[in-house]
């Protein structure tokens, strides 16, 4: 994760408060993402399926086999192996960590190359997301906040944004899976606790010209209380979070 310190304010507009976030019915989970989960090869991280609520998530994605994945900022490479049992020998993955965020990539990168996953390409992009052809989905997890760090507030998101609009097909899909901080704070929290407001996380990725698709709650916790940093012990992994799905217009 990119860690920096930048307060910022934000000013939701009055129509997305009113506009409620709700929640997208839970698809059935295709068997191909139930073979992909159900691989031997993944053994050593299926433990961490339940709490991650993998299956609930990579439905409500809608990737399928054949897709071209953006997987930004893929921490040790979780969703990336899945994403690569999913897409199978006709689909691609691109597990992409942007120049800003190098130093994560130090073991993560040879680690995946280890594994010699032959749909799956890691790399250090030398600016944020490019890609060689536009691509089906984007998938982030728990790293969206961190665009607003480093100084960089709400024009660091709008960055990304924009980077992810330019790299999908028309009709693609962004997925955007983050802590969620207490409601009406915006993006005061991205670098302290670690979390961003939902609402103005949504907000951002509509100004960047997304439809927005829907929510899964299968995240939510309700018992987080939203001041606690995410890496304290008594909330960590299991903190309330946010999925949102939005679309690249046609």
């Amino acid at each position: 994760m990119l860690r920096v310190v930048r307060p910022a304010s934000f000013a939701v507009p009055a129509a997305l408060v009113v506009a409620a976030i709700a929640p997208a019915a839970t698809p059935a989970v295709p068997a191909y993402v139930r073979s992909a989960l159900a691989a031997p090869a993944r053994a050593d991280q299926a433990a961490d399926d339940a709490r991650r609520q993998a299956a609930a998530v990579l439905a409500f994605s809608g990737v399928k086999p054949g897709d071209t994945v953006v997987d930004f900022l893929p921490g040790g490479g979780y969703w990336t192996r899945i994403f690569s049992g999913i897409v199978g020998p006709r689909g691609r993955v691109l597990a992409i960590w942007p120049q800003a965020g190098a130093k994560y990539a130090e073991k993560s990168l040879p680690a995946l190359k280890a594994r010699n996953l032959a749909n799956v390409t890691p790399s250090v992009d030398p600016a944020l997301l490019t890609v060689d052809r536009p691509v089906d989905l984007v998938w982030t997890v728990q790293n969206y906040h961190d665009a607003a760090n480093n100084g960089a507030g709400e024009a660091g998101l709008a960055a990304l944004n924009a980077a992810v609009f330019k790299a999908l097909k028309p009709g693609g899909t962004y997925v955007l899976i983050d802590h969620a901080a207490t409601a009406g704070s915006g993006l005061a929290a991205t670098s302290t606790t670690h979390r961003i407001d939902p609402v103005a996380a949504k907000a951002q990725v509509l100004k960047a010209g997304f439809q927005f698709v829907g929510e899964s709650r299968v995240l939510a916790n309700p018992a987080d209380d939203h001041g606690k940093n995410v890496f304290d012990p008594t909330i960590r992994g299991h903190t309330d979070q946010f999925v949102f799905k939005f679309r690249r217009p046609r």
